[in-house]
């Protein structure tokens, strides 16, 4: 069973998550601090590279959080580099076609399933102190969750289609989705729910794990779907809300200052 899914099943859904946009393990701590069970790792659009990745997953694991690297596509240098980074799941986006899925699945699963390239010493084997290497590359297809992004309007179309895909679970898009139904930024406009619900139901049906990216606002009707994972907040967006709140704050305080005594 997949670790994740492991930990949905023991903890109860859904599974509260923030993403790291950059590499700082400080606020990687404070996030497991806080109470977030998962850290989603970067890759598609933010600067973090793959020794900052196997770092971060270093630190998230080590402070109680599972982990996952949305990897920017599906060449095999860089879902093969992810894996060995050891993160509970990688996130591949934009997967519109069983075709897309099945080149996943090959570089990121041992044989049989798949034809992941062999490396004896990464962290996802725990640098090859283990007692067999074949057993450990199994139980490692067992607990890898592979992630596939649906967020366009072809995937959606295709939803029944990519959940029957064996060893995977889904992760819904809602900001690509707005884009791609023709309502952008609109995340839970009637073509959004719509299409989300769709994907859910065949999700359900093939028994995947969901995952969602939320903005705050949306957070309760995600999960009032009733999605597994639940990705609510991100360091920038932290970062920002935090400095403005304390810039607020600082400016009021200074503004009250200057009305007393001019009073």
């Amino acid at each position: 069973m997949p670790r994740i899914a492991r930990a949905v099943k023991e903890q109860g859904a859904p599974l509260l998550g923030i993403a790291a946009y950059f590499y700082d393990p400080i606020f990687v701590e404070i996030a497991a601090k806080l109470g977030f069970r998962v850290l989603w790792i970067e890759m598609e659009h933010a600067f973090i590279t793959f020794a900052q990745a196997a770092d971060l997953c270093r630190i998230a694991s080590g402070s109680g959080m599972l982990t996952m690297i949305r990897i920017a596509d599906n060449r095999r240098e860089n879902v093969l580099k992810a894996a060995e980074c050891g993160p509970d799941m990688i996130d591949l986006p934009m997967a519109d076609s069983p075709e897309i899925v099945h080149d996943f699945i090959q570089h990121a699963r041992f044989r049989p399933e798949g034809a992941r390239g062999y490396f004896s010493v990464p962290r996802a084997l725990d640098y090859g102190m283990v007692e067999s290497l074949p057993q450990a590359q199994q139980k490692l297809n067992a607990e890898l969750s592979l992630m596939i992004q649906i967020e366009t309007a072809e995937a959606v179309a295709r939803a029944d289609e990519l959940c029957a895909i064996p060893g995977i679970d889904i992760f819904l898009g809602p900001a690509d989705l707005s884009s791609s139904l023709g309502v952008p930024g609109q995340t839970t406009h009637a073509k959004v729910v719509a299409a989300a619900q769709t994907c859910i139901r065949s999700a359900r049906q093939h028994g995947k794990l969901i995952a969602v990216g939320s903005p705050l606002p949306d957070v309760q009707f995600w999960a009032d779907q009733g999605v597994d994972i639940l990705f609510c907040g991100n360091d920038v967006a932290c970062l920002r809300i935090g400095a403005q709140s304390i810039l607020k704050q600082a400016t009021a305080a200074i503004q009250n200052r200057k009305a007393s005594t001019s009073a």
